[in-house]
């Protein structure tokens, strides 16, 4: 197996172990929730006036699939659509109080994540850091590149 081999299995193993180890704390927390649902609130706690197109390509969903997320999250009185004064064509997300909670007991997860994994992350120095996310950086625009080329706009 070679080095790229072995990075690309270890990001997936990396990635496989923190979902599984998060999983049922998530679960336990966030009962009801589907985690796609947990992600669009999310997604919309933190972007200022965030529609359907920059939805879909932060999480990775066609706007369809979007749209069909965000009335359920209506419904379930999550989140609430608005207007702007000057553009009446577009219309845009926010969280509503319920949907506030929610977004606040994911964050908090977050950081007790983070807190848990501190360890590991307090021996890296900054240059393996500056490394690790320069490397990152390449590869998500060259996977960016590829989806494109297959035809699917994400930025």
């Amino acid at each position: 197996m070679n080095k790229e081999e072995l990075v690309v299995i270890n990001f997936r193993k990396l990635f496989n172990k923190m979902a599984w180890l998060n999983k049922n704390k998530m679960e336990e927390n966030l009962k009801g929730f589907k985690s796609a649902e947990v992600h669009c609130i999310e997604c919309i706690g933190k972007n200022v006036d965030p529609n359907v197109t920059k939805l879909a390509e932060s999480l990775y969903m066609t706007r369809g699939a979007i749209s069909k997320l965000t009335k359920k999250l209506i419904k379930k009185d999550l989140i609430e659509s608005y207007q702007k004064r000057d553009n009446k064509k577009e219309i845009y997300f926010r969280l509503t109080n319920q949907g506030k909670v929610v977004y606040k007991i994911h964050e908090e997860l977050h950081k007790e994540f983070q807190e848990r994994d501190k360890v590991v992350f307090e021996q890296v120095t900054e240059e393996q850091f500056d490394s690790m996310i320069s490397f990152m950086e390449k590869y998500s625009k060259h996977l960016d590149a590829e989806i494109k080329k297959q035809g699917i706009e994400i930025h």
